[in-house]
């Protein structure tokens, strides 16, 4: 068991989490850690890929952007299945869909099976993006939820910085670029045998009319009294969204929810935070940095990405949502403006160089402390419990659409607008982001889920 402080609680108090809770998190959060490593790891791939199969800059971004297109896909299916099925069930396929498209990918003959087998992964990524923090959410005490929710952001960067580590590692090393590729295979099994022994979310139970399943699941977090006042807040939300379809979700009641979801997923993608990601080896050696200079502060800024993450995350439930949220956001916008001046001077090595590389630094640094976060606890709490996979599919949905458009442009937008004109673009539609959150974005700090869907039901009404 562990202890944290709570969000609820006076100064000083602390609550327990107990494996029950805390090892599903940690299981499910692998999806998270997969996500992170196999959208990370094309960056350093990338540089030998291109010149084993000779990718244009074309090339290099489909290769990039197949990866994405099947997340679109993943979480396009994935939500109708999550609410038929369980989420379990559907984290176990994520976690074999992940096994299959990794050991593709190492052992790829050719840019199209290469393709294929990012295609492939991308199915998984997207899965898992919409179900893991759905799954933490229902199964966390709403005292740590935010904490627990974040696990899948903590984890995505964890896996990131891993696939910096393993680029760094296996770039002096023959065909090195195979096993960059093929060890995420290693914890998606992992994976794939922890869900073996965890249950299934007691909301997702609750909704499918197995009371006495679900009673004993949240028995394993909670005490009788909680766990009894808790599922009879869920059910009375039930008996409310009973009927509930997938049209619903698009109707005035969810309105304001689903547009939330959908606002802090484009936020998070139209400040560019995965043209970094991925291209930030590129950006650098085209800004004269030599190939192992490149990796390694691409390594430097995986760590600060995870670091800052792991800090936001114990604060999330301390300090709140929105604090995070936006004040993440400003200086997000201001690092990418600074970003913009770096690159309209002559040279970007030496002292310009050291300076580039600490506001990307801080640019990361900001955005995981709120963006990075945001997307997956603000979608994983608005929702009713009926709907939940198909409306934050729209939020996931929108994540990976743009990202998927983001990361098939890059490189050609540079070539046409340049990297200050790029990223000055970045800035304002951060700049909109911002406004939009600051008006309608509420605080859900310490509040249950049920608690979170009837206030943002009352406010559709208040506006009618």
């Amino acid at each position: 068991m562990a202890s944290y402080p709570a969000a609820d609680t006076p100064r000083g108090a602390t609550i327990t989490v107990r494996w029950s809770v805390l090892g599903p998190a940690l299981v499910a959060a692998l999806g998270g850690f997969l996500f992170g490593y196999d959208t990370g790891v094309i960056s350093a791939a990338l540089l030998y890929l291109t010149a084993v199969f000779g990718l244009s800059s074309t090339l290099q971004e489909v290769v990039v952007a197949a990866l994405l297109l099947g997340a679109i896909g993943g979480v396009a299916g994935g939500g109708p299945l999550v609410d038929r099925f369980g989420r379990r069930r559907l984290l176990m396929v994520s976690a074999a869909v992940f096994c299959i498209g990794a050991l593709a990918s190492a052992f790829t003959p050719n840019p199209g099976v290469l393709i294929a087998a990012r295609f492939v992964l991308g199915l998984a990524i997207g899965t898992a993006s919409l179900v893991v923090p759905t799954y933490i959410a229902e199964m966390a005490p709403r005292q740590v939820r935010g904490r627990l929710v974040s696990l899948q952001q903590l984890m995505i960067t964890v896996g990131i910085f891993v696939s910096y580590l393993v680029g760094f590692a296996f770039s002096g090393v023959d065909q090195g670029w195979r096993w960059m590729l093929g060890l995420a295979v290693v914890p998606a099994a992992v994976m794939l045998l922890g869900l073996l022994g965890l249950a299934e979310s007691p909301r997702w139970l609750l909704s499918r009319g197995r009371d006495d399943e679900a009673r004993a699941v949240m028995l394993r977090s909670r005490g009788p009294r909680e766990a009894d006042e808790e599922l009879a807040e869920i059910r009375e939300i039930s008996a409310a969204e009973r009927g509930m379809s997938i049209r619903d979700v698009f109707g005035r009641q969810l309105r304001p929810a689903v547009l939330l979801g959908v606002a802090v997923a484009a936020t998070n993608q139209l400040v560019g935070v995965n043209a970094v990601i991925y291209y930030t080896p590129t950006l650098l050696t085209r800004a004269g940095f030599g190939d192992a200079a490149a990796l390694l502060s691409t390594v430097g800024i995986g760590l600060v990405n995870m670091l800052v993450t792991i800090v936001a995350l114990l604060a999330i439930d301390r300090v709140g949502r929105r604090p995070l949220l936006l004040g993440g956001t400003a200086i997000v916008v201001v690092s990418l403006v600074v970003l913009g001046v770096l690159f309209l001077l002559p040279s970007q090595t030496g002292v310009t160089g050291a300076v580039l590389v600490a506001v990307l630094c801080v640019y990361i640094a900001a955005f995981a402390a709120s963006l990075g976060l945001g997307i997956w606890l603000i979608n994983s709490e608005i929702f009713p419990t009926a709907v939940r996979g198909k409306a934050a599919g729209a939020g996931t949905v929108t994540h990976w659409t743009l990202d998927f458009l983001i990361s098939l442009s890059v490189l050609t937008a540079i070539g046409a607008l340049t990297a200050t004109g790029l990223f000055w673009l970045y800035a304002c539609f951060g700049v909109l982001g911002f406004l939009y959150l600051f008006r309608n974005l509420p605080e859900t700090k310490g509040r249950s889920l049920e608690d979170i869907e009837q206030a943002l039901r009352r406010r559709t009404e208040a506006v009618r």
